[in-house]
């Protein structure tokens, strides 16, 4: 096999890459905020039950969620599972394990501004929503980029972890070709696409930094 036909087959699996990495971003960014703010919550048992999960999807292996869930209706409900099954499955398990990840981040941001800010706004006649909106989440938006941009180029890597069920994303391609051609030319390929993929990633992350540049600490 020519390397243009290795190439083309790998590209037809770095689609599927970039829509579970643009997929888990979607999902995970906004249902990381109740998940935070559960997490800082004066009520305790909602407290507690945002740590409990945090913890459990911190503390375990993404590729065993993903198990979990791709198998969980079956064994657990008797649901029969469907060819869109080991998609439906990976694309949870993404969404559900990078949000903790990121609610962890947005609430370091939250309680890392001095609550002589928070006093000030209300001096000043500030609402609580106006604060937030106006003084604080510029701010947050700042100090959480780095670790968001950090957890982003781990989600890039990460999406190799789809093979485990049977998603055919760009790594199971590279493998594949690996044991039918006798080569690792198809892994070196696949290096080179993941590596360009987070240069961008980084590049864009770069430019938001940049731009918020305007506050300093």
């Amino acid at each position: 096999m020519d390397i243009t036909t290795m190439i083309g087959m790998l590209l037809e699996g770095f689609g599927t890459t970039i829509q579970i990495f643009v997929l888990t971003l979607v999902g995970s960014i906004p249902l990381a905020v109740p998940i935070a703010l559960a997490r800082m919550s004066k009520f305790g048992p909602l407290r507690t039950l945002a740590r409990i999960y945090i913890s459990i999807m911190r503390g375990t292996p993404l590729m065993l969620q993903m198990f979990a869930i791709y198998f969980a209706p079956y064994y657990v409900f008797g649901i029969e599972l469907t060819p869109d099954s080991k998609w439906q499955a990976c694309i949870v398990a993404f969404i559900v394990n990078y949000a903790a990840y990121f609610a962890e981040i947005y609430r370091s941001g939250i309680q890392s501004i001095p609550r002589g800010q928070y006093e000030a706004a209300e001096v000043l006649g500030y609402s609580r929503a106006q604060t937030f909106v106006r003084i604080v989440l510029p701010q947050v938006v700042k100090r959480i980029l780095p670790s968001m941009g950090n957890e982003v180029i781990t989600l890039v890597k990460d999406t190799s972890l789809a093979f485990a069920i049977g998603v055919a994303e760009m790594f199971s391609t590279a493998k594949a070709l690996v044991a039918s051609q006798v080569s690792m030319v198809p892994f070196a390929i696949s290096a080179v696409f993941y590596w360009i993929f987070n240069f961008l990633v980084e590049v864009v992350i770069g430019r938001l930094e940049k731009k918020l540049d305007y506050y300093h600490d």
